[in-house]
């Protein structure tokens, strides 16, 4: 190939002794574009072949960056093993609950699971934040208005998804029994579009 060949910009590293008998350690150099070797770091004759502090000190920054990232995941659980415990009081009695992430009480995003059994109903309401839901399992129906209106909803089975905007009116109901996994962004709040249906005010 000719001198003008485009290599690619970033050359394979090699290790290379350096010429000078003073300093006993390697270079680091590289290829460039027109395939004559260069120089491209390594350490100085004075650091006696040492890495510069900088680098040290970059090395451990990203190490501590991903020992926090690691501590922040959450281990991967199968639905089996999640653990279940009464819907809050803002929502009719009969629901099951279960948050795979993030805390619905708090600001930042959160996931959590909703579980309930057949002729389940949540009346109108809304949310601050936007709302998204995709069904697990079962039959779970999903309407937009002030008020439940079961001949103006659209039956979601499962993998179904549905999303109501900030302060959006809609309803909700389950046929059989299903699960719902809801994302949205804390804390969490409802209100009752008419106020007697809140459950917490009954």
């Amino acid at each position: 190939m000719g001198q003008n060949s485009d290599r690619p910009a970033q050359a394979f590293l090699t290790r290379a002794k350096t010429q000078s008998p003073e300093s006993a350690h390697h270079a680091v150099t590289g290829i460039d574009r027109n395939g004559r070797s260069r120089r491209v770091a390594g350490p100085s004759a004075k650091s006696g072949g040492q890495p510069p502090r900088r680098l040290i000190a970059l090395a451990f920054v990203l190490a501590g960056a991903n020992t926090a990232i690691a501590d922040d995941m959450k281990m991967p659980i199968n639905s089996g093993d999640l653990k279940w415990g009464p819907a809050p009081p803002t929502l009719p009695k009969g629901a099951e609950i279960t948050v795979l992430s993030g805390d619905p009480s708090k600001d930042g995003p959160f996931v959590l699971r909703l579980k309930m059994p057949g002729g389940y109903k949540v009346p109108a309401h809304n949310h601050p934040t936007t709302e998204s839901l995709t069904v697990v399992s079962g039959n779970f129906h999903i309407g937009m208005g002030d008020k439940l209106d079961e001949t103006k909803a659209i039956e979601l089975t499962a993998g179904g998804f549905g999303e109501a905007p900030a302060k959006m009116n809609h309803y909700g109901w389950a046929s059989t029994p299903s699960v719902v996994q809801i994302q949205g962004q804390g804390p969490f709040a409802i209100t009752y579009v008419n106020p007697a249906d809140d459950p917490s005010k009954q």
